[in-house]
């Protein structure tokens, strides 16, 4: 059972709900400009969040049923990847986790760009890995006709993930050895090309990116279906699912990813966060008040289309489900907050202090400022090649 609850806020815009740029006020202006992202992402890392995941897709919104941009929604996104590398000097002990789809991107810009995001924030990167399916993604970049099967999708996804491990162990952690007599700036030997050649990826090289603080960024997938979950287990660190509203269901879910482990030969129990959607209130009635007001105003329940629990609640009740989830032996959670800043702000200010005072966390003083898989409790990233290298002598 883990000792202390990992607590994972997941931004996107103006919150999860599509309504929610509604109530944002002032914020609502500001979703596609630094200030916005970085004065969110500071108060997460300020009050003690372990990380922010950030959403990002090749689609600008959300389309309607007649496959339009619905444009009674948020439209329009910031690269995710570039807003975690803007923010990054702004925050001390933050994980950062943007979402970087591998379907229509080259494996070498995923691995450079997070090993960049990584070296930025001095060991705080980490990924969230995407398939991007439909045909209007596709169509952005012509290469391909979309609308492959998902399972085509992630076989295609794991080779890339391969792909980009590879890479960002190319570099041995000692190959900048900077030897003034001799005149070298790097050992040769301490860098090997990555040498693969699978059904959709072949590469042949290393990267042009040192070795990263982590090694290897701690990679995050969402397993809310089975297909997913199996991909999630061959090619995730941390595993993120999508639970019910009952404990039994949690519990199923946490079951399945250890099969899953079993199956695959795996003797790693990689950390599991249950996934959820939260519109935080000052009481239970205020909190179920205000989504019906948001989704009356979209026109629809949010919860008929989420692909997890929608819960209008309060931080006392939440905290109870937290600690009944670490009981079941969830690692942590991942919380979606339908507005934002409101329900942010409230998972920051107001759920973080009460999870210390329930016990399930540590004070924020004595938070543990170490790279982000350390404290995801995952083993460090020992590079696959770093044996084949000869230690080399410098002259002090």
């Amino acid at each position: 059972m883990p000792d202390r609850i990992t607590l994972v806020t997941a931004l996107q815009g103006a919150g999860w709900h599509p309504a929610a740029w509604r109530t944002a006020g002032p914020a609502a202006q500001r979703l596609t400009s630094l200030r916005h992202w970085r004065d969110v992402v500071v108060e997460q890392d300020r009050l003690g969040v372990d990380a922010v995941t950030i959403e990002d897709s090749f689609t600008a919104g959300p389309v309607d049923a007649a496959g339009d941009l619905d444009t009674s929604t948020v439209v329009g996104r910031l690269d995710a990847l570039l807003v975690a590398n803007a923010v990054a000097p702004a925050t001390r002990a933050l994980g950062l986790v943007p979402t970087v789809s591998v379907t229509h991107t080259e494996p070498f810009h995923v691995a450079t760009g997070l090993q960049t995001l990584d070296h930025v924030s001095q060991g705080r990167a980490g990924w969230r890995i995407q398939v991007s399916p439909t045909p209007r993604e596709a169509a952005l970049f012509g290469r391909r006709p979309g609308g492959d099967e998902a399972s085509v999708l992630f076989d295609e996804a794991r080779e890339v993930a391969e792909v980009v491990s590879r890479l960002w162990d190319s570099w041995d952690d000692d190959a900048i050895i900077r030897d003034v007599t001799t005149g070298r700036f790097i050992d040769r030997d301490r860098i090997h090309n990555a040498e693969f050649a699978g059904s959709f990826v072949s590469v042949h090289g290393a990267s042009i990116v040192p070795r990263s603080p982590q090694g290897r960024p701690p990679v995050f997938s969402l397993a809310h279906r089975a297909d997913a979950a199996a991909f999630a287990v061959d090619a995730a660190d941390v595993v993120l699912v999508t639970p019910g509203y009952d404990g039994r269901e949690a519990r199923d879910l946490l079951s399945e990813i250890r099969h899953l482990e079993q199956v695959a030969g795996s003797d790693v129990r990689r950390p599991v966060l249950a996934d959820l959607a939260v519109l935080i209130g000052s009481s239970s009635a205020a909190a179920a008040d205000a989504l019906a007001s948001l989704d009356t105003a979209a026109g629809a329940p949010y919860a008929s289309t989420s692909d997890t629990s929608v819960l209008a609640t309060t931080v006392p009740e939440l905290v109870t489900l937290i600690g009944a989830l670490r009981d079941l032996g969830f690692a942590g959670v991942r919380l979606r907050p339908l507005r934002i800043p409101l329900d942010s702000t409230a998972i920051a200010r107001e759920l973080v202090p009460a999870l210390v005072t329930a016990g399930l966390r540590a004070d924020v003083a004595s938070r543990p400022t170490a790279d982000l898989r350390t404290r995801l409790g995952i083993a460090p990233a020992v590079g696959r090649y770093a044996s084949a290298s000869a230690p080399v002598e410098v002259p002090a």
